[in-house]
């Protein structure tokens, strides 16, 4: 069966597999307090592929942290794509078995939420973990259709914005990014000399190029996704498509040597100086651009809220500068470690920890006493601006498979970008697989 098919089964199975769960089991003595000797406490996260030895550190630091605090050992396991993330969901909450925590893209809450498999936030778990007031109320955005029925835990925030290389754009007289995409092509294009790119946009990556699409389209007035409809057919997904694939195919803005590129490379190539542009990044660059030949010589700003073929923003637009982004926390209901579960997303959501996983990667806080020593720092000021300015993708839960047959569409295209090319038939061939695919998971959606 296809690994995007079963997981309607999946949901059906979550929901009989929650009722079986041990989720009242306590942790602690019978003097109250906690005590997990002897116990593992296995937790889920993406794979940091920019900072990996650092993410090494973290989860040997952290884990000694709450063995010395509870007692209890701390397993980490992570995943490398949205693939794997859709992938271990499907599975452990078919198994009823599996992590106890998860550390979920923010697009990947309404896919938790609608397997009935994970822990519903009641008034006693929120105190476990230090009490709801601590966090930034906007970054409960997508922990629950609605602020009654939560099951994520806000623990990073990484709004997206675009860096840009100061000194390549005063040498070309321009002030500022434009604000529109076609605005940023025709900047980009001036700026692609000298055997510099205007450009540096990580086409292989397994989590950033729907996220372009996502902005575009609506932008230009199409959700992709309302109520039990999904419209990624729409002509304005299609020119979303056709202007991010020829930024490196008609425009040659991008060196065609990103066609494979993640993340991680499109971050080395602006931080070497070698493009003027990096768009669709988060406050995690900042560790690694400090410490590059760009140190002092870039800044970021928010990306384009103009829809590409506009000049102004349309009347149904949403002038989206990012994706309401960054990590939740949830807790899966067949856990016998529940009470372990909250005092451990207890430790890793404190101030004190949240300043500390700030400086080591970057992610901007979701602890409102540490976020708010941070809003002072003049570097940070287009990215708490694109934080107010964020919206949130659909809560639907069919929408992570949405957001995977977005993204394969450019996967698929990636032979002819290797060619320098876009085959406009194909590509329209593409994003009506695309729109199918997308429509029978909103179908399945609980």
């Amino acid at each position: 069966m296809n690994r995007l098919k079963i997981f309607a089964v999946g949901a059906a199975a979550a929901l009989v597999l929650a009722g079986c769960g041990d989720d009242a089991k306590s942790d602690g003595n019978s003097d109250g307090a906690l005590n997990g000797a002897g116990k593992t406490l296995n937790v889920l996260m993406g794979a940091n592929t920019i900072y990996p030895q650092q993410q090494k550190q973290w989860f040997t630091d952290i884990s000694n942290a709450f063995k010395a605090q509870t007692g209890a050992e701390v397993k980490f396991e992570t995943f490398a794509s949205a693939n794997d993330e859709l992938t271990k969901i499907q599975t452990s909450v078919v198994s009823g078995q599996g992590p106890d925590i998860y550390a979920l893209g923010t697009t990947f809450t309404p896919t938790a939420y609608s397997t009935g498999a994970f822990l519903e936030l009641q008034d006693a778990d929120w105190q476990k973990v230090g009490g709801k007031d601590q966090f930034l109320p906007a970054t409960f955005g997508i922990s629950g259709p609605d602020a009654q029925h939560q099951v994520g835990i806000p623990f990073a925030s990484r709004p997206f914005v675009m860096a840009y290389n100061t000194e390549l754009l005063k040498a070309a007289g321009i002030d500022k990014p434009a604000d529109s995409w076609d605005g940023l092509r025709e900047q980009a294009k001036k700026l692609t000399t000298g055997g510099n790119y205007g450009m540096a946009v990580a086409y292989a990556d397994g989590f950033d190029p729907w996220k372009f699409i996502w902005a575009m389209s609506v932008q230009a007035g199409n959700p992709l996704v309302a109520g039990k409809k999904a419209s990624l057919d729409d002509p304005v997904t299609l020119k979303a498509y056709q202007t991010y694939l020829g930024w490196l195919a008609s425009d040659k803005v991008v060196d065609p040597a990103a066609v494979g590129w993640k993340n991680a490379q499109a971050i080395a190539e602006f931080g070497a100086g070698k493009a003027a542009f990096l768009p669709m990044v988060s406050a995690s660059s900042k560790v690694t651009l400090d410490k590059s030949q760009v140190a002092g010589k870039y800044a970021y700003a928010v990306m384009p809220v103009i829809p590409p073929g506009q000049s102004s923003k349309p009347s149904n637009g949403v002038p989206a500068t990012s994706i309401l982004s960054g990590d939740n926390l949830v807790v899966a209901k067949y856990s016998k470690n529940k009470d372990l579960a909250l005092a451990f997303i207890k430790l890793i959501t404190s101030a004190e920890q949240q300043k500390s996983y700030y400086k080591t990667f970057g992610d901007l806080p979701t602890n409102a006493t540490a976020a708010k020593e941070l809003q002072s720092d003049p570097a940070l000021a287009a990215i708490v601006d694109s934080a107010g300015r964020s919206a949130g993708t659909p809560f639907n839960g069919g929408w992570s498979k949405v957001q995977l047959a977005l993204l394969n569409v450019v996967v698929q295209s990636v032979p002819d970008l290797k060619a320098g090319k876009v085959d406009e038939g194909k590509l329209k061939s593409l994003v009506a697989a695309a729109q199918k695919d997308a429509q029978a998971a909103v179908d399945e959606a609980k």
